[in-house]
């Protein structure tokens, strides 16, 4: 053991971290970086290690604290506010993906228990790569983002019933009405187990470890609960990872849940690596060059299978077509659980290593190119969408579809149109309604639509990217169309189309990025708002306030910034920096005035004006050029190009405004 943790470490963790930088450099997910280091270093590639034994206890560890972190981060709350499209969703892929890949396997001469677990493993998606993407992509909140994440969840808990299904498909449990009992018993135990624990036990335990406030006291407490729960449930006959997955769930339930998974996301990376690292030993490549063909023609076919399938989850919620393409696409590879899964079903016999080995090469060519294929999905998307096929198929499986709705509605002109009905949009609505402009509200999500159409609101289901849809919408009787959707393609395809119908159309839109402004102006856009670069300007603005900058400068500054929008922060000449008023007195305010040519007090001295007496502001200091005059003497007159300081609460300044007038007051 010494000799494996000293060397065999040692060369784990440098070959990984080479690979790692070129999966990194070359846009390649860090699972295939773990699993093609493994192929490199077992015995089917260059054979560097030789304690693979060891290799596979820590993978074992890795396993038990995934399953347990994967219930740590599992919000019951979140999964009851998605419940439609986890249930429904999840359940629609999972088990139409169980049943198709059930008849292909049994067609090519699978047997029974073979052919469903195979179908397990396939209808698995990889969270960890899927979320990294829509995350980098700035596409986790679009509609095809959230259905992902809904989906995704789903397949998370479900893997471990099939964990727990595995060995009675193997006929190691028996199958008779007398081992049912026990299993119901024991699953009922469980049941009360963890609703008791989450409740009662280990929020009271935690408590007072957690009043020691000794860090390690409280690391050391979650690994006992994580291991004694898979400890207890591995001698009921059931798996370490299930005892894991159940030990993660009462810690969730708990306050505790942030502090600790923050302590052992480290431990479980490393542990999962090894685990990772050790089913790429497994791998055999002399298996795919003897007929690579046939690998990559199997992984193609997963991709289009798992793609149709979940599109057509998608599409069944009520989602528009290219939603549910789009949605298809992101779940397409074979995900890290199928692997974990995998391990029970060769443990088991229910795999032999030919399968094994098939499975293994196309599951790590599904996630290789998931990247690409994610990539490529809004053109594909489009293209779908652009295929003569009927509208009401394009617009989705909706009761109240958007052209039944629309053709009702009263015949609008000058109007708004609001495509997406998020944060952003509901904002726009609430301004449109003060102002008594007459909108209408494009969303693709079905209960969105449904619940905010209950409430009044003019909210019709439809997708803007499409043409029917705002055609409908009346887009070229239409004065405004802003875009709030979180979609980038979608916004560039909206933004097109509509500039397309509507040439006289104002087009307001929203983006995340700066690098996005330049496509969405050449495509017709006149107005782009980016998050980022508004985040920054607020930022910025609370700054220059802090440091007590005056208003008038300030808005000077911020209105330059958005008029050359890519050079953002040009030097600040000319401006006031006065640093050093490290002052906060409740309820005051420290604010900056210019005094203008054309203002009240230009010659007057602060005794003739006698701010403190009357509006009980007080002068702090006077800036005149380059000097500043701090406590100013009461016979000092005000001149134009002065710069006061003036301490007093909002509605006492808000009263001495008047008196500087051309001058602005914070």
């Amino acid at each position: 053991m010494e000799s494996f943790i000293i060397n065999n470490l040692t060369i784990i963790f440098g070959l990984s971290i080479a690979i790692l930088y070129f999966c990194h450099r070359l846009h390649i997910p860090i699972i295939v970086g773990f699993l093609f280091t493994g192929m490199l270093l077992g015995p089917h590639g260059y054979g560097l290690i030789d304690a693979i034994e060891e290799v596979e206890v820590l993978a074992e560890i890795g396993i038990v604290l995934l399953l347990f972190t994967i219930g740590v981060e599992l919000s019951l709350k979140d999964l009851w506010s998605m419940k439609r499209a986890v249930l429904i969703g999840g359940s629609i892929q999972v088990l139409l993906t169980i049943a198709v890949v059930y008849f292909i396997s049994s067609w090519i001469g699978s047997g029974f228990a073979e052919s469903v677990f195979i179908g397990f493993l396939f209808s698995l998606s990889s969270t960890a790569i899927v979320l990294k993407l829509l995350q980098k992509r700035g596409e986790l909140h679009a509609p095809h983002g959230r259905l992902s994440l809904a989906i995704l969840l789903y397949q998370d808990v479900i893997v471990v019933p099939m964990i727990l299904v595995t060995p009675f498909l193997a006929g190691v449990g028996s199958t008779g009405d007398a081992a049912l009992l026990p299993i119901i018993a024991k699953g009922i135990g469980l049941i009360v187990l963890v609703m008791a624990s989450a409740k009662w036990v280990v929020p009271t335990v935690l408590y007072q470890i957690t009043k020691t406030r000794d860090s390690e006291l409280f690391f050391l407490s979650i690994i006992v609960v994580c291991l004694s729960v898979a400890w207890l449930t591995s001698s009921m006959g059931l798996s370490l990872a299930l005892g894991a997955f159940l030990a993660g769930l009462i810690i969730s339930e708990s306050e505790y849940s942030h502090q600790a998974l923050s302590n052992l996301i480290p431990f479980r990376d490393i542990f999962m690596s090894f685990f990772f690292i050790s089913i790429g030993m497994l791998l055999d490549i002399g298996h795919f060059f003897e007929n690579p063909v046939l690998f990559i023609l199997v992984a193609a076919g997963v991709l289009l299978l798992k793609s149709v399938i979940a599109g057509l989850a998608s599409y069944l919620l009520g989602f528009p077509m290219r939603t549910a393409v789009l949605g298809g696409l992101a779940l397409a590879q074979v995900g890290e659980f199928s692997f974990v899964l995998s391990r029970f079903g060769l443990e088991f016999g229910i795999l032999d290593q030919d399968v094994y080995q098939l499975f293994l090469v196309v599951s790590i060519l599904t996630m290789a190119v998931t990247s690409s294929v994610m990539s490529l999905s809004p053109r594909v998307a489009d293209r779908v969408v652009n295929l003569p096929l009927p509208s009401k198929l394009k617009c989705g499986f909706h009761p109240g579809a958007m052209m039944d709705v629309l053709d009702k509605k009263t015949h609008l002109e000058d109007h708004l149109i609001i495509a997406g009905f998020g944060f952003n949009g509901r904002t726009v609505a609430k301004a449109a309604t003060v102002a008594g402009i007459p909108y209408i509200i494009l969303d693709t999500n079905p209960e969105t639509v449904r619940k905010e159409q209950l409430k009044g609101e003019l909210v019709y289901y439809g997708d803007s990217s499409q043409k029917g849809v705002l055609e409908h919408a009346d887009i070229k009787n239409a004065r405004v169309l802003v875009v709030c959707i979180s979609d980038p393609a979608g916004t560039r395809r909206t933004v097109a189309l509509s500039r397309k119908l509507n040439p006289n159309l104002h087009i307001i839109t929203r983006t995340q990025y700066l690098q996005e402004m330049e496509p969405l102006y050449s495509l017709g856009a006149n107005e782009v708002i980016p998050e980022e670069f508004e985040t920054s300007i607020e930022i910025f603005v609370r700054l220059m306030k802090r440091y007590l900058i005056p208003k008038d400068e300030i808005d000077k500054l911020v209105s330059e910034i958005r008029s050359d929008g890519y050079e953002m922060f040009r030097t600040l000449s000319g401006t006031m920096n006065i640093y050093d008023m490290e002052v906060d007195i409740p309820e005051m305010n420290i604010t900056n005035v210019r005094v203008r040519s054309s203002s009240y007090v230009v010659g007057k001295t602060l005794t003739q004006l006698g701010l403190r007496k009357k509006y009980g502001v007080t002068i702090l200091a006077i800036r005149r050029n380059s000097e500043i005059l701090a406590s100013p003497d009461a016979n000092i007159s005000l001149i134009s190009g002065d710069v006061v300081v003036l301490m007093g609460t909002p509605e006492m300044i808000s009263k001495v405004d008047p008196l500087f007038a051309g001058g602005d007051i914070e």
